[in-house]
């Protein structure tokens, strides 16, 4: 096949003639060119007709426009390249005897076109390089500041953007339009920047919407985390307590088949006839009479203080840290006349201290408690006082027993 192209050695890039080979030496300096059977691509937008050169310029149009549906016409434009560098038409001429003549027509020359310079100097001082500017009003037509920074905006991805541009040297182009005044230049100039302000104060809340609905997303999430683990435990403490109601419901029943059996063995020895299960049951008066009969066995000091904390903890079940915080406070003033019996300090409390108050003495049970320890009321109720022959080291190690028990078991008081 036929070269359709000419790659550059140094950059790689294809050509589509000899004359844009020849411009792109003079803008770049490289001179290794070389025929190539791979053709410039011809990619045409659907949505507004722009041709683009190569992949890079269709990506970069589609980033600067959102246009993404192009046509390939690559194959219907291209045609062999002609290496033969093109011949300008000669020109006749009239010499000096009226004969006709033709000479040989001079390449064109390129130069760099000419523009508004008082636009340039503005364009440079707002920080454009001055090859930017210069290509930016060639091609806005010289026809404002504005036009020119928009065309800037619009091309700033273009791989060229920072050539100078070229024009053949007699091409005529028109007188540069007038420039604008400093006063329409520092207008224009403050409505470019309060554009790019808003632009970025609209982008800055968009953003924030974003962070606060995705704030919401994981506060949500956090509620209904949390949600479902208190019904967990709730489900979990419910089953608890049904096993333990099951558990003494068979223990009653077994109790109650141990009272049968002892009854028949008595009936037994005492050469009674068995029990008739279907018989009539004793009258309620008689078995209030038996049970008036059997001597009821006073609660030790032990059942009492345990009784105690665990009305405590039924008064306050709402707050387990207070009930806490009562038991370990009870249990560090047990402790203490423990190990220090000889210290007065340690054996009397005032009532009105409010730590004291915030800690036991607001709490139901929590002065009860410390009664049944041995502790006593004095000086009109002022203060608590154990007095030293009345320390019982049985009553003060059943009582840190007992307060170990409701700190450390989670189940002391449920039930």
């Amino acid at each position: 096949m036929a070269g359709v192209s000419l790659k550059c050695g140094d950059c790689g890039a294809l050509l589509k003639s000899v004359e844009e080979a020849q411009e792109h030496a003079e803008i770049t300096s490289h001179s290794n060119f070389a025929e190539s059977t791979e053709a410039v691509l011809n990619l045409v937008c659907t949505a507004c007709s722009k041709p683009c050169r190569s992949k890079t310029e269709s990506d970069l149009h589609t980033k600067r426009t959102g246009h993404t549906e192009f046509v390939d016409k690559t194959m219907e434009t291209v045609k062999p390249i002609s290496l033969e560098a093109p011949k300008q038409p000669a020109m006749e001429i009239d010499n000096a005897d009226g004969s006709s003549g033709s000479g040989d027509a001079a390449e064109a020359e390129m130069v760099v076109p000419e523009v508004d310079q008082k636009l340039l100097e503005e364009l440079e001082g707002m920080g454009f390089p001055k090859a930017r500017a210069t290509r930016a009003l060639h091609y806005s037509g010289n026809a404002s500041l504005e036009a020119a920074v928009n065309w800037v905006v619009e091309h700033e991805n273009d791989p060229d953007v920072d050539e100078l541009p070229k024009v053949p040297a007699n091409s005529k182009t028109g007188p540069p339009k007038p420039a604008l005044t400093p006063e329409e230049v520092k207008i224009k100039a403050q409505e470019l920047k309060e554009r790019a302000r808003k632009k970025k104060e609209e982008e800055e809340k968009r953003m924030e919407r974003e962070r606060e609905k995705e704030r919401i997303r994981i506060g949500k999430e956090l509620l209904e985390a949390k949600r479902i683990e208190e019904d967990n435990e709730r489900k979990r403490i419910i089953l608890l307590r049904k096993a333990e109601k099951e558990e003494e419901r068979r223990a009653r029943e077994k109790i109650r088949q141990k009272v049968e059996e002892d009854k028949a063995e008595r009936r037994r020895k005492l050469g009674l006839p068995a029990e008739d299960p279907a018989a009539a049951k004793p009258s309620v008066p008689v078995v209030e009479e038996k049970k008036s009969s059997l001597p009821i066995r006073p609660a030790t000091k032990t059942e009492q203080m345990r009784e105690c904390l665990r009305s405590l903890k039924q008064a306050h079940k709402e707050d387990d840290a207070k009930v806490k915080r009562a038991f370990q406070t009870l249990l560090t003033y047990m402790g203490n006349v423990a190990k220090n019996p000889d210290e007065e300090k340690f054996r009397k409390i005032r009532l009105t201290n409010q730590t004291f108050q915030d800690r036991v003495g607001s709490l139901r049970g929590g002065i009860e408690f410390m009664e049944l320890c041995g502790f006593e009321k004095m000086e009109g109720g002022e203060f608590l006082f154990l007095p030293r022959d009345k320390i019982d080291p049985a009553i003060i190690n059943s009582a840190g027993t007992e307060l170990n028990s409701a700190i450390n078991n989670p189940f002391f008081g449920v039930l």
